[in-house]
């Protein structure tokens, strides 16, 4: 029987071989540089410095707790981060359902500012809304988007309701 012998491959130019270790050490360095670049830009939490004043576009008298109620007839229960980060959930109880249809007011639309940021968050997930009457001592929501993951929890946010706005609100 005859045997085929084969020949080992020759060895790769080593031009070749440099050129392809220096590009893949390139594409490190920038793949290194893009993720330093992308952490830097994002908040890491509480800042030491002033909280971020709410754009005066979008200013509304500050109120306590009592104050909301008193101004727009609702109570805040939660701010809370939902959707893996992406959705910020804000409950509200109706105490006065007369006084709490000025959250359908469309010169006064529901927002949610990121204190550290300044950042404004208006876009209500798939555009919902309350359309029927408020009814008393029930406990509605809303859900904004937080594209970005900007928002985080422990921070603090100024929720926009009505024409008033509460500030220091910690995101559960």
């Amino acid at each position: 029987m005859s045997q085929t012998v084969v020949d080992p491959p020759p060895a790769a130019h080593p031009a070749r071989r440099r050129a392809r270790l220096l590009g893949a050490l390139v594409g490190t360095g920038l793949a290194i540089v893009a993720a330093v670049a992308a952490l830097a830009l994002r908040p890491s939490g509480p800042a030491s410095e002033p909280a971020a004043a709410v754009p005066v576009a979008w200013a509304r008298p500050v109120v306590d707790a009592d104050g909301l109620v008193q101004r727009t007839g609702v109570r805040i229960r939660r701010v809370a981060l939902t959707g893996g980060g992406g959705l910020l959930d804000l409950r509200f109880q109706v105490v006065d359902p007369d006084r709490a249809h000025s959250m359908h007011d469309e010169a006064t639309p529901p927002a949610l500012v990121d204190e550290h940021t300044g950042l404004v968050l208006s876009h209500l997930l798939m555009g919902h809304a309350h359309g029927d009457a408020f009814k008393p001592a029930v406990t509605y929501y809303l859900v904004f988007e937080n594209t970005g993951d900007w928002v985080r929890r422990g921070g603090k946010v100024t929720v926009l309701l009505g024409n008033a706005q509460v500030e220091h609100v910690v995101v559960a």
